[in-house]
């Protein structure tokens, strides 16, 4: 059985405990413990830390699969999921100290730079807030990110957008996740009280960037093609991932209660022509978003098994295409929820809960696909002045 198979087997296990995530403020320990049985969270860790190394279109369908029965599961099989895959363009020394004693260790995260990363001799200066660290709880450790400087590259300055590890006891968690959608995820505030962080537990997202071609330190040991896709990328696929299983979570549920609603009349709603359109419209949407993220994850892979560097240009398309996807997914749920009768107004409805994950998951920074489309069009027509946007 292949990880989206498995997935789909453990679906009754992860939307039975959905609403118990929810009222919890975190997965339970049910929803883990299916994640577990997938393999999602360690799927995209080297094979020779005993993690499955997978192909990026599968890991995402699978994330798909997951989010369709529990969006908060699947948010957090997307995030948590891709951190051994960063883990894995470390160093062996930060490799062995993460997974040496745990291979199954869990990393969450936080990449907004709203702390503070100074670089010192050795290392880094670690101080400050980052919010939206889904699964943190779930955690021994953080991913954190923030910029450390300016880094020349190729005769060009760059904010150094830096990515720091954190051990548990480097941090604290504060609640902070009193939300409407994903409730489940736990994403909850990290604080960092002022720690040093040593230079091999640190990496620049510039030469994630721009360096492509000069080997990151993980490549030289892990040197499989996953490890060769480009990072903001790949993060965006995993995020997209996440946000389209939660609208297809809503989808499932409305096709289920139209199937029976009737109007206040006593019609059957699955009579009504209007409400035929409106189901057609959304399946076709949802059916081209999975297709585009599985697209984009097999030509990723393709670029990389081919050891071929994709330009900034391609990047830049990948990025908008994926997150463009995400958002037509919700779309596709906007449109069904407002053929959905005033009840579904209720907090207490099937749908309210379904329709705030899908609208939750698709706010990401990430999938903001305004400054996506010009990042791409404008390299496409040769602009000259170009949207800054990571690639």
């Amino acid at each position: 059985m292949n990880m989206i198979d498995r997935a789909r087997a453990a679906a009754p296990a992860l939307a039975a405990a959905d609403a118990e995530s929810a009222a919890q403020g975190r997965l339970t320990g049910e929803a883990v413990a299916a994640l577990d049985s997938i393999g999602v969270l360690r799927a995209l860790q080297p094979a020779r830390w005993g993690g499955g190394e997978a192909h990026l279109a599968e890991y995402a369908e699978t994330v798909i699969e997951i989010g369709r029965a529990s969006a908060s599961a699947g948010w957090v099989a997307s995030v948590v999921g891709v951190h051994p895959w960063q883990i894995a363009l470390f160093p062996e020394e930060t490799q062995t100290e993460v997974w040496g004693e745990d291979p199954a260790r869990r990393l969450a995260s936080s990449y907004t730079p709203t702390g503070k990363i100074e670089k010192v001799p050795g290392g880094y200066r670690v101080s400050g807030r980052w919010s939206f660290s889904s699964g943190s709880g779930l955690c021994d450790g953080v991913i954190l990110g923030g910029i450390a400087g300016r880094r020349e590259l190729g005769g060009v300055e760059h904010p150094d957008f830096t990515s720091v590890i954190l051990d548990a006891a480097d941090y604290r968690i504060e609640d902070a996740w009193n939300v409407a959608g994903l409730r489940g995820t736990g994403s909850n505030d990290i604080v960092v009280d002022g720690v040093f962080v040593p230079e091999h537990r640190g990496q620049s997202h510039v030469l994630y960037t721009h360096g492509l071609g000069t080997p990151l330190p993980g490549q030289k040991l892990n040197d499989g093609p996953l490890y060769r896709t480009p990072w903001a990328v790949t993060f965006n696929l995993i995020i997209a991932a996440g946000a389209v299983g939660a609208s297809l979570g809503f989808y499932d549920q409305w096709v289920a209660e139209t199937r029976t609603r009737r109007t206040n009349y006593g019609q059957l709603l699955r009579e009504e022509h209007l409400v035929q359109n409106h189901l057609a419209e959304a399946a076709w949407q949802l059916d081209a978003a999975v297709l585009k993220i599985r697209r984009a994850g097999d030509e990723l892979m393709e670029h990389a098994e081919r050891h071929e560097i994709p330009t900034l240009e391609q990047r830049a398309f990948w990025r908008w295409d994926i997150a463009r996807a995400a958002n037509a997914a919700t779309d596709a749920v906007q449109s069904l929820m407002r053929v959905s009768s005033g009840r579904s107004a209720f907090v207490d409805h099937p749908l309210q809960a379904r329709f705030q994950d899908a609208v939750a998951a698709s706010s990401h920074a990430f999938l903001f696909d305004d400054p996506l489309a010009k990042s791409w069009a404008g390299r496409h027509l040769g602009a000259e002045k170009l949207e800054a946007v990571h690639l």
